[in-house]
């Protein structure tokens, strides 16, 4: 029986500290706790400070004894979350005082639409005769001229090339455009609830129950919303959403009904003010404005112009955002009359909805779950936050029928992506091939690591979601699973056939004197 000996080599690990290299060894034994703090102490950190590594174009590298060596060359760039969230303090700071210039209008414009708002609410709400009404579509005419002229004079600084078509955030004059659906009793009940079908409806239908959304919450009342420039606003915003398999305006409906449903499944108009309601229900609304059908992982890595606007933080999401403004820059689409609050409010939640953050944010919403204050307002913003993720990724809270068409919806724009990326010479991520992904591998991932424990970190605040949203989650779950078991032992079986040789006997019929079926065994 022999020996050996062998001599371990540390690994080295090279930091961009500041612009300086620092070279850090560790060894096998090290586990990831040791590292870390080596890194610490390396960067002149306090212990047990939380850090990520990055390499230069951008990956997150993980922090363990398996990490990937480097090189002098090839460094790894190493962030504290303090810098992250002073990188989104920055952008936030640069977001707000973008637009901030854009309501700096002059008073003469202000006057003409506050004039034009009273003079629309008086043909919406008092009903005036024949006369009144062909006199006030005068005035209003002789303003809107006036109005445009003084635009064309205007050079506003959010116009954004990206829209396929600038003339989609002109919005509509002939109001009401679309008819206004009597609801029955049965749906505006369905549409109080997560199982409510989202496929059965028309366009026009969709407005109306957001439209009815605003209504019931006695949003329209408490913030004193034209009803015409809420229906101009709803307009606008379905010109403005593309039509792509997953994010178009269904998908925004979707996402703004499960809002309204948990509002009232959480009694939350008991618990938060009717500006957070406000907030949550317009934020849902435009989260997803002028999506592209391409992910913000395609943008960083193609180098479009919304990745280098936005300084490959965000794009699509600060994209939103903007577009939303846009629209609501306009006084006949303003439901907001300027108001800061609401507009900050706005790009938090908007922000919140990319991916890339969802760690970050429900690890801050579990640290304050113990204590949550609804008086406290940092928390409020956090159970906002959290809210929308919810909503945003909700589709296997409705039932199968619901919820599975929209995972073919999905399935389709990642391949429709990922069919791109491979033509552009680009990384394809595994989850979005068409060779490599199905639906059940696609899915069960999502809900036993993002979706499950997400909905039971909310269940502990509100113990009724667990019941309406969380079974239906752990009933999903088990389906794919099943179909995964189904899956495998389908392949399993198709190998076995292929890898299985099957023996022909000869018959006096066949051409026995051919030399390729001496060897009567024939392998696939």
């Amino acid at each position: 029986m022999g020996s050996s000996s062998s001599t371990y080599r540390p690994k080295y690990i090279y930091l961009d500290i500041d612009g300086r290299i620092q070279k850090v060894a560790f060894s096998k034994y090290c586990n990831s706790r040791d590292i870390m703090d080596l890194f610490c102490i390396a960067t002149g950190l306090p212990r047990n400070t939380t850090i990520s590594l990055f390499t230069v174009d951008g990956c997150m590298v993980s922090i363990d004894p398996t990490m990937p060596a480097n090189s002098e060359r090839q460094v790894y760039l190493l962030v504290t979350n303090e810098k992250k969230e002073e990188l989104f303090q920055n952008l936030l700071v640069q977001v707000l005082e973008q637009f901030s210039r854009v309501f700096k209008i002059d008073e003469l414009k202000t006057e003409v639409a506050n004039h034009l708002a009273m003079l629309e609410k008086k043909v919406e709400l008092e009903g005036l005769k024949v006369v009144e009404i062909e006199k006030c579509k005068s005035d209003i005419k002789k303003m809107r001229d006036e109005m445009a002229a003084r635009s064309n004079r205007t050079n506003c600084p959010c116009k954004y090339s990206f829209l396929d078509d600038n003339k989609k955030l002109i919005p509509r004059k002939d109001v009401p455009s679309y008819p206004k659906y009597m609801l029955s009793q049965e749906t505006i009940e369905a549409l109080r609830k997560p199982t409510f079908d989202v496929w059965l409806w028309e366009p026009n239908e969709m407005l109306s129950c957001l439209e009815h959304m605003y209504h019931d919450l006695g949003l329209v009342k408490d913030f004193n919303i034209n009803p015409i420039t809420l229906k101009r606003w709803l307009l606008c915003i379905h010109d403005n959403y593309r039509n792509n398999p997953f994010h178009n305006f269904r998908h925004c409906f979707c996402v703004t009904q499960m809002m309204y449903s948990m509002v009232s499944l959480c009694n939350l108009q008991v618990k938060i003010s009717q500006m957070d309601i406000l907030i949550l229900m317009t934020a849902s609304i435009c989260h997803d404005l002028d999506h592209p059908g391409y992910n913000n992982t395609y943008q960083i890595n193609a180098r479009t112009d919304l990745a280098v606007r936005y300084n490959d933080i965000s794009p699509l999401e600060n994209h939103h955002c903007a577009v939303a403004f846009q629209i609501l820059t306009q006084p006949e689409c303003n439901i907001f009359s300027s108001d800061s609050e609401r507009l900050i409010g706005m790009i938090t939640l908007i922000l919140a909805t990319d991916m890339a953050r969802h760690a970050e944010i429900l690890d801050a919403f579990k640290e304050i779950l113990d204590n949550f204050d609804y008086s406290n307002e940092e928390h409020v913003t956090q159970l906002k936050m959290v809210l929308i993720k919810c909503c945003d990724i909700s589709n296997e809270v409705r039932p199968m029928e619901v919820a599975e068409p929209w995972v073919d919806c999905l399935l389709e724009e990642y391949f429709m992506q990922s069919d791109r990326e491979k033509s552009e010479g680009l990384p394809v991520a595994p989850f979005m091939d068409r060779d490599k992904v199905t639906k059940p591998t696609a899915q069960i991932g999502f809900l036993k690591f993002v979706l499950i424990p997400m909905f039971q970190t909310v269940t502990k605040l509100f113990p009724e979601v667990e019941e309406v949203m969380l079974q239906p989650l752990w009933e999903s779950r088990d389906r794919y699973e099943e179909l995964k078991q189904i899956e495998d032992a389908m392949t399993k079986e198709v190998r076995f056939f292929l890898l299985t040789p099957f023996v022909f006997p000869l018959t006096e019929n066949k051409i026995t004197n051919n030399p390729f079926f001496h060897g009567s065994v024939v392998t696939v």
